[in-house]
């Protein structure tokens, strides 16, 4: 007997996802947690200590999520800045999760780009607020396609991070530059909620973000993994 299609009472929005390398199916994303300051040089340039304990976080909604193309200037902000960042997308649950265990959990890995407003940022950081008005908006994570770890292993500690702008190159570094690796972070987030299929980690950038205006096309990488390439749109 089939089951019975569950009521709402007005339409479920689209399942957020991101593609997958190699496939016509896409990776459905339950939650976005960013790991804030993780790349030694980046805590200096925004000010912060390399050296604290322990990592932090923030969050964006899952529908944040975008393939790339053109993406539109947001509202509420003149300083809009790009981030490049490794993603994890986690493919099986757990709470308390041991280092040494962390990368079972992992579905695969991908090019992401942490899009701020830094202005907006700035102020609630000043004001001892939430950063999220400043993070968490439309079209502020776009994501390449995930290689999943079955099709090419974990990402390297020797791979190259870069981002660049209108072809000039605005950040590089690579994966052994992070202050906390994927197994720890995996570990640390969670001991605070319990991990799932479909959520994604950005995990830190490095140094060099900077702002971005309409016009600009922005190319970010990652050794080994499928490129990331989007363009700023004017603001609708």
């Amino acid at each position: 007997m089939p089951e019975a299609t569950t009521p709402f009472v007005i339409a479920p929005s689209p399942q957020a996802s991101i593609a997958v390398a190699g496939t016509s199916a896409r990776f459905p994303v339950r939650r976005i947690v960013c790991v804030g300051r993780n790349y030694a040089e980046h805590a200096r340039e925004m000010g912060g200590d390399p050296d604290r304990e322990p990592p932090f976080f923030f969050m964006k909604p899952a529908d944040a999520v975008t393939d790339g193309g053109a993406i539109p200037y947001p509202p509420l902000t003149s300083n809009l800045h790009y981030e490049a960042e490794l993603v994890v997308a986690i493919g099986a649950p757990g709470a308390d999760i041991a280092p040494d265990d962390a990368l079972a959990h992992v579905y695969g890995y991908g090019v992401g780009v942490d899009l701020t407003r830094r202005d907006l940022q700035n102020a609630a950081k000043s004001a001892g607020r939430p950063w999220e008005w400043g993070k968490a908006f439309d079209f502020s994570a776009p994501c390449g396609p995930l290689r999943p770890v079955s099709a090419g292993g974990h990402v390297s500690p020797d791979a190259r991070i870069s981002l660049t702008v209108n072809g000039q190159s605005r950040q590089a570094a690579v994966m052994a530059d992070m202050i906390w690796p994927v197994p720890a972070i995996i570990a640390n987030i969670s001991t605070a909620m319990r991990l799932a299929p479909g959520d994604l980690i950005f995990t830190g950038t490095p140094s060099g973000v900077g702002p971005l205006s309409p016009g600009d096309v922005v190319a970010a990488r990652i050794d080994d993994l499928p490129p990331l390439d989007f363009s700023i749109a004017p603001g609708a």
